[in-house]
């Protein structure tokens, strides 16, 4: 979902994908309420992920995936 400039920690290199930062974490938070069965992250490799920003990203659009989640409870 992300574009090559916010994700350099991945395998291959392609040119689609968001550019905007934080676009991703606004698609996932309006999901909310949504009868949502899982969630998966994919192309996250540590070996090429020398800054770990990726590595960071994506335990955040993990954190953010399993709040919106039915029966989580909101503060």
């Amino acid at each position: 979902m992300l574009g090559p400039r916010l994700r350099t920690g991945t395998g291959p290199r392609g040119s689609r994908g968001l550019t905007k930062p934080y676009a991703d974490v606004e698609i996932i938070r309006g999901c909310r309420g949504l009868n949502l069965v899982g969630c998966d992250l994919v192309e996250v490799s540590p070996p090429y992920d020398t800054t770990g920003n990726t590595a960071l990203t994506g335990a955040n659009l993990l954190f953010e995936m399993l709040c919106v989640l039915p029966n989580v409870k909101y503060l």
